[in-house]
């Protein structure tokens, strides 16, 4: 008993950290709880394989009248995707043709500037130009 509070005496007054040295269970018990929360509150995570995100798309729409899914592919549609495919950052490239209407969904990396990519889109729209019929109307595109 002698020697419990001899040491005690010897022990600087230690202020917080002396608690823990003085409660050794205590601490123990302590440290066990504060790992079974910390274990249950990471099991809590969520956790996303696939995040929700959104590319940058730019979607190219062409009318042309009269015109059957065969031709819209061949004289609208493959002049345009040969232009689009010259984009950089472009990361995917869609397209549907069907009587009269020519829809291409361009999908460029999360990196690529939207603005910057539908002015390089609308480059390549005007440099298309050439190749596509003369009385094909007024074409437009839209980004998203």
């Amino acid at each position: 008993m002698q020697r419990l509070r001899d040491k005690k005496r010897k022990m600087p007054n230690g202020g917080p950290s002396k608690l823990f040295i003085l409660r050794p269970v205590a601490t123990s018990l302590l440290m066990i709880g504060l790992l079974l929360v910390g274990a249950v509150a990471y099991l809590q995570l969520p956790v996303s394989a696939l995040p929700q995100v959104d590319y940058p798309t730019i979607q190219v729409v062409t009318f042309y009248p009269g015109a059957g899914p065969e031709v819209m592919a061949s004289s609208v549609t493959a002049p345009m995707e040969r232009q689009f495919g010259q984009v950089p950052g472009l990361s995917q490239m869609t397209s549907t043709s069907s009587f009269g209407a020519s829809v291409i969904t361009l999908q460029f990396t999360l990196e690529q500037n939207i603005d910057i990519a539908e002015q390089e889109v609308q480059a390549a729209i005007n440099a298309a130009a050439t190749f596509l019929p003369r009385d094909l109307p007024i074409r437009r595109s839209t980004a998203r």
